[in-house]
């Protein structure tokens, strides 16, 4: 690999032409180098798996990082644009932390690297059929707080399922 200093000929000069790559270093060189070769590269299952799944994280953060004004706002005074954010925001689906049943409510604990869009809670009975279902509120909306509420004083299993605003969805039952 050879690196250039103060040439003017190389100056500025980044991508390729030809089989030699130029690129731009931090400290102002530039790096010149041959074009690898990935003709005979061959990928796994997985590895393909997961470029499929970065495509479709692409598409939906090219979308999103316009249609939800959430990512720009927490894009504002970083490094990372609202596209960033978005993408992020694609393959981390949301956590569920706790939940718990107290004085005919149902508190779920939950958070994601961006927002929880949506808790639903379910009441099971012992053979799994559904008792009562509804969305859950959070307490405080716009704040940081990650506490979702829901009444109820119908006994049985409780089944907890938070999406995202990428539609990824985490599912707990107690």
């Amino acid at each position: 690999m050879a690196k250039a200093r103060k040439n003017l000929v190389v100056e500025g000069l980044s991508g390729s032409i030809w089989e030699l790559v130029f690129r731009q270093m931090p400290d102002g060189s530039t790096r010149v180098s041959q074009k690898p070769d990935f003709s005979k590269r061959v990928f796994s299952q997985g590895q393909k798996d997961h470029q499929r799944r970065f495509q479709e994280a692409v598409a939906y953060a090219r979308e999103a990082a316009k249609s939800q004004p959430v990512y720009a706002e927490l894009a504002k005074g970083t490094t990372k644009n609202a596209y960033n954010w978005a993408l992020s925001d694609w393959f981390n689906p949301p956590i569920i932390h706790s939940v718990e049943r107290k004085d005919g409510m149902i508190r779920v604990e939950a958070s994601d690297n961006v927002k929880v869009a949506r808790v639903q809670v379910r009441v099971l009975d012992e053979a799994g059929h559904v008792l009562e279902e509804g969305d859950a509120q959070q307490l405080n909306p716009g704040s940081k707080t990650r506490t979702w509420t829901y009444p109820s004083d119908t006994q049985g299993k409780i089944e907890v399922c938070a999406w995202d605003l990428a539609g990824n969805t985490v599912k707990t039952v107690l």
